[in-house]
């Protein structure tokens, strides 16, 4: 019997997950005939949940994300650091 300790990580990526949030809000939003870029804008700058659409969960989801570190991922990928 090996009496070694075997190690589990699940790998957490959070700005895969962002991104995959992201892009399910910017499709609900355009599908509902928004400028998605401005919806998100608005949302990020106000944290105010009604510039986000509730198609497809959209609003659920996006509430889902932490505005601090979503502001640092977009700043670190314009950036592209």
């Amino acid at each position: 019997m090996n009496d070694r300790t075997m190690t589990f990580s699940l790998g957490h990526d959070k700005d895969g997950e962002m991104r995959q949030v992201l892009t399910t809000v910017y499709d609900a939003l355009r599908e509902k005939g928004y400028n998605p870029i401005n919806q998100i804008v608005g949302y990020i700058l106000s944290e105010d949940p009604t510039y986000i659409t509730t198609h497809n969960n959209a609003r659920s989801l996006i509430r889902k994300v932490d505005r601090d570190e979503l502001l640092r991922t977009l700043v670190r990928s314009y950036l592209n650091e």
